[in-house]
């Protein structure tokens, strides 16, 4: 079993509080993957999990039992940090086992846990060499080992993908993937990568200066987002945000056209992803822009569009688009995919 919940949870440096009455409940085998930008306090909010910074205020349940006051060894839980923190001198067989072996767990036991770690991580080539002699993604599938082998109630993942360069971060990314179909484990994953967070996650938590923003899925978030902050940090490239004003069923741009509004309160603000967005001839459309920046992706090509009064426009088209700066377009919308706020930036 590994649900875990949190139950109004606040964090205090001193005077200045980071985590803000968090309210989460995480089921067990779930994926679950915090995500934000720096000083969010997401990895904050991770360590207090493990028992690594203590809770100011709350209380921390794993499988029903209040854990709030317990150490990190009395929690059950593993914790994979950035940092590989491996011992050097040791072989990776020795690395992993090692927590097995100052618990005094019998020597058949340790093997047994060591091999299916080795088989299920990929390691069997590398378990007599030493750290120095592994690459980044090696030393980090050893560390994931080390937890493995302790059969945790649930993997806490601190940035782990974060000291390697971008194609092993993908190789990684699969390999974590591929690590909780395996294993049915509850995993949560700290990233302030949000490619990272939509590829991994069964329920992505975006914070926001220590407050939850939104709770979903990869697709909820992407597709309805519950405000601007959240619209803008998921997606790549993020979504566009452009001013306008509703009246009678019906919104305008400021500076250009419109059509109908199907929202539930006044907006003063439309998002439209890049994808959802045709090229029209000038006239034609929302509004009119001069593209301003080409950038050819293979299969996607993305038009960074001036549209004067509402700024620029990212609008994602296919890799063989005639398009070049300087052109003179149109920008239609897609209707049903509009999404619209209010003043105080949520959804109406």
């Amino acid at each position: 079993m590994g649900a875990i919940e949190l139950k109004t949870v606040e964090k205090w440096f001193g005077s200045v509080q980071v985590i803000k009455g968090v309210d989460l409940q995480i089921e067990d085998g779930e994926f679950v993957v915090f995500v934000g930008p720096s000083g969010c306090g997401k990895s904050t909010l991770l360590r207090m999990i493990g028992g690594l910074e203590d809770i100011s205020r709350g209380t921390l349940e794993i499988d029903g039992r209040n854990v709030t006051a317990e150490p990190p060894s009395k929690r059950g839980l593993a914790m994979v940090f950035q940092s590989y923190a491996l011992y050097p001198h040791m072989t990776v067989r020795d690395n992993v086992g090692f927590s097995l072996k100052t618990s005094g767990a019998p020597k058949a036991e340790i093997d047994a846990k060591v091999n299916e770690a080795a088989r299920v991580l990929k390691l069997d080539p590398y378990m007599d060499r030493r750290p120095k002699d592994l690459s980044g993604g090696q030393r980090q599938r050893v560390a994931i080992g080390r937890c493995i082998v302790r059969d945790p109630t649930a993997f806490l993942f601190d940035e782990p993908l974060s000291n390697l360069d971008a194609s092993l971060r993908v190789e990684m990314r699969y390999e974590i993937a591929k690590l909780h179909q395996t294993l049915k484990s509850t995993m949560i994953y700290v990233t302030h990568d949000q490619v990272e967070a939509m590829t991994l996650a069964d329920r992505i938590v975006v914070l926001e200066y220590g407050t939850i923003a939104q709770v979903g899925t990869p697709r909820e978030l992407y597709e309805r987002p519950a405000n601007l902050f959240v619209a803008q940090f998921i997606g790549s490239p993020k979504m566009n945000i452009l001013p306008c004003t509703t009246s009678g069923g019906t919104y305008r741009l400021e500076g250009g056209r419109g059509g109908a509004f199907s929202g539930a309160g006044a907006a003063e603000h439309l998002g439209i992803r890049p994808e959802h967005i045709d090229l029209g001839s000038a006239g034609e459309g929302q509004c009119d822009g001069t593209v301003d920046v080409v950038e050819y992706l293979g299969a996607d090509s993305f038009l960074v569009v001036d549209c004067g009064g509402l700024g620029q426009v990212t609008v994602r088209t296919t890799g063989d688009t005639d398009q070049r700066p300087g052109d003179r377009i149109g920008l239609v919308f897609t209707p049903e995919r509009l999404a619209f706020f209010g003043a105080d930036g949520r959804r109406v």
